[in-house]
């Protein structure tokens, strides 16, 4: 699979959804994972990114405006011992509590389905990064329903042992904008992760969102060595 640029990516789809990046830097030193938010809807447009212990939560920006708070107020980020679980919904808390049960991460999401959110049925997108013992390793998860038939989910995990420097991986909801929106297609985009320093990083990400539709942006660097993490956070609203 070609190596692709994830600014190009991101610049050539003025509406990819929720997106979840994973990858490692090119010395090798972090494992870096950034989630994004974007919104067409005044609802799903009011919102910012709050820390929350070791993760993150979405949160109204302006409750008045709030009025539909389901399937936008979640926690995208919660760390679980030398687990980190990324998510673009409420589905981080079934994956937090499976894991901490003794669960996989395919056992966690086989109570879950796609959004039952008609006509689009948002695909659940999920990724978990462990690290441990200075060996790091990540999956992701997309939970989507057959070409727009809610009667059947399909469930696609992917696996990467020792993920290779200078390199990651991109999987986002939706193909491009439409009506209804196109989930998600195929293996996860292998991407190059070009920077060492997370403000160069974080930047070029939200810089290659589309202006209008980006609402938010999340992004961690986790020292493979040590597991100490530094993370930037990122709102339009603020």
């Amino acid at each position: 699979m070609e190596i692709r640029s994830l600014e190009d990516e991101l610049r050539g789809n003025p509406y990819p959804g929720r997106g979840i990046v994973i990858g490692r830097t090119p010395d090798g030193r972090f494992a870096v994972t950034a989630y994004f938010i974007m919104g067409r809807s005044v609802n799903s447009r009011n919102r910012i990114f709050v820390e929350e212990g070791e993760g993150i939560r979405t949160e109204a920006f302006d409750p008045s405006k709030l009025s539909d708070p389901s399937l936008i107020i979640y926690a995208p980020v919660r760390v679980l011992n030398d687990r980190t679980i990324v998510t673009n919904g409420d589905q981080t808390d079934t994956v937090y509590d499976g894991l901490a049960c003794g669960k996989s991460f395919e056992e966690a999401l086989a109570a879950r389905e796609f959004e039952p959110d008609a006509p689009n049925y948002t695909p659940r997108i999920s990724g978990v990064m462990e690290i441990a013992a200075g060996v790091f390793s990540y999956k992701m998860s997309i939970l989507k329903s057959a070409d727009g038939d809610p009667s059947c989910c399909c469930r696609y995990t992917f696996s990467y042992d020792r993920p290779l420097a200078g390199e990651g991986r991109f999987i986002h909801t939706y193909q491009k904008d439409g009506d209804p929106l196109p989930g998600f297609e195929g293996e996860p985009e292998r991407i190059a992760v070009a920077d060492e320093d997370i403000d160069s990083f974080a930047g070029r990400i939200w810089e290659s969102l589309n202006e209008e539709n980006k609402v938010s942006l999340f992004v961690r660097y986790i020292e493979i060595e040590t597991g100490k993490y530094e993370s930037r956070i990122i709102n339009k609203n603020l």
